[in-house]
């Protein structure tokens, strides 16, 4: 839940009456009135929402309705620069927990499709080609290193920005001894944030520029992987496609054959908002002086979160509808030449010949498959003992002129689920190391998730014991 400006004002005042009680800066009496009118005002503000104001300069009159001016000796020592800012990272760290949790659940369910189509076989690109062959789960785990690394940076910054302003005052600290370690606390933070004019002018800011930093990498993962996908659709029998009906799909007005992935198109576009929202953050604060209110917004920072959120419960959707045809990809990688790299590879590091020469007979394979029309698993044995033959003769004399490979080892070389069994690299996609990627990536996000719920729980924890410290006083 993401409490609103008027609720944290109020958190930040009964913290004030404990923190100051407790250092004998407040007599019992005094304490006593101002809790009774920090709760007058929040019942009010329950009843009407008019009254939950977003300043404190707005707050305080309905305290001293409440009560009389005495009670504004709780302001001793404060600042509407500290308490707005305390209010922002308030405020901005439950936004970022939001965040965790999405991201948390997409990159829970790209950990569970992989785990799916471990054995799934499809083709790869680069530079919009077919490159290689790959397993489908470690085609995934790629894009969920990536979250991940998002996932923790998010972590990161609510570790470095879980620091209380409160004390701070305008920008230099206060001649009132307030206990900033005990307001911390109280407040759910883990210490006071140090320097009094980073508190105010610089922490405010920042703390919104890192995560929209991350937000926006997140939105550009999620859009690679959405454009990939959608490469799919300018075929006529796609390997991967959306479930057809609900919101994933939509039929054209005019064309009766179309079904337009109007799920994908939506959430690529919401990818697109979100790197937006980013660049507005970091606009908003360009060539100012230090302190000033620009990038301090909560609504327009809360409004790059909830885009981020927004984008990732689409995601959601998208990954949850996606269906994929393990035969079409199989077909599809046999049906051009993405193997033709093991041929050169098993020529060098299995009988000796120098790679670039391996290289050469296998490219002269595909150009003569190519010009022929020949498919990889049609493609004769007895020609490509020509073209070997040629090859050597042409560049590497010294070579053995009779092919080393074996029928069943030229064959077996233009598998691609043998290929993919038979890499040996670490992180590679052969599949001991996609199970133990698979095993490594659920741990890192579970250590992620109990970061984030850690944190969560202090705050709750932390505001559960103020309110039971507040109402000592009323």
């Amino acid at each position: 839940m993401i409490h609103d400006e008027f609720y944290w004002i109020s958190q930040i005042n009964k913290a004030s009456v404990v923190s100051n009680s407790r250092e004998k800066l407040l007599d019992e009496a005094t304490a006593k009135l101002a809790a009774r009118g920090i709760a007058a005002v929040e019942k009010e503000a329950d009843v009407d929402a008019s009254k939950r104001v977003k300043k404190y300069i707005a707050y305080e009159p309905m305290v001293i309705a409440a009560t009389g001016p005495e009670v504004t000796i709780l302001h001793a020592g404060r600042s509407s620069q500290d308490i707005l800012s305390t209010m922002r990272v308030a405020i901005l760290r439950e936004q970022t927990f939001e965040l965790c949790e999405a991201l948390d659940a997409v990159i829970a369910k790209i950990l569970s499709l992989a785990e799916e189509h471990r054995d799934t076989v499809v083709p790869n690109y680069t530079n919009g080609v077919a490159a290689q062959p790959n397993s489908y789960a470690h085609y995934l785990l790629g894009f969920a290193a990536a979250f991940l690394r998002d996932r923790e940076r998010l972590n990161q910054c609510l570790v470095r920005y879980n620091e209380c302003p409160m004390g701070a005052t305008v920008l230099n600290g206060t001649g009132w001894p307030l206990n900033r370690d005990d307001m911390a606390k109280l407040l759910g933070f883990d210490r006071p944030r140090l320097n009094a004019f980073d508190c105010t002018c610089e922490t405010p800011v920042d703390f919104a520029l890192e995560v929209s930093s991350v937000a926006a990498s997140v939105g550009v993962h999620v859009g690679s992987m959405i454009n990939d996908i959608m490469v799919q659709y300018a075929q006529s029998r796609p390997w991967i496609i959306l479930q057809e009906g609900g919101e994933n799909t939509y039929v054209s007005s005019a064309m009766p054959q179309k079904r337009n992935p109007g799920l994908m198109n939506n959430c690529r576009g919401d990818a697109s908002d979100v790197v937006s929202e980013m660049t507005a953050v970091f606009t908003r604060v360009h060539n100012l002086v230090p302190g000033m209110v620009d990038g301090k917004s909560v609504a327009k920072n809360g409004r790059m979160t909830k885009s981020a959120v927004s984008m990732l419960e689409r995601f959601l959707k998208v990954l949850n509808a996606l269906r994929i045809n393990p035969a079409r990809a199989l077909e599809e990688l046999n049906s051009d030449w993405t193997a033709s790299q093991e041929i050169a590879d098993r020529l060098m590091h299995d009988h000796g010949l120098p790679f670039r020469i391996g290289h050469h007979v296998a490219s002269r394979m595909v150009s003569w498959a190519r010009a022929n029309n020949v498919l990889p698993q049609d493609f004769p044995y007895e020609q490509m003992q020509r073209i070997y033959v040629e090859e050597i003769r042409e560049e590497f004399p010294e070579g053995p002129e009779v092919l080393p490979m074996s029928k069943e080892e030229f064959l077996e070389a233009l598998d691609p689920r043998k290929i993919i069994a038979n890499r040996k690299t670490k992180g590679s996609a052969a599949p001991a190391e996609v199970e133990a990627m698979l095993a490594d990536f659920a741990a890192g996000l579970k250590a992620e998730q109990g970061k984030t719920n850690a944190m969560r729980q202090q705050v709750t924890d932390a505001i559960a014991g103020l309110e039971a410290a507040f109402a000592e006083h009323l």
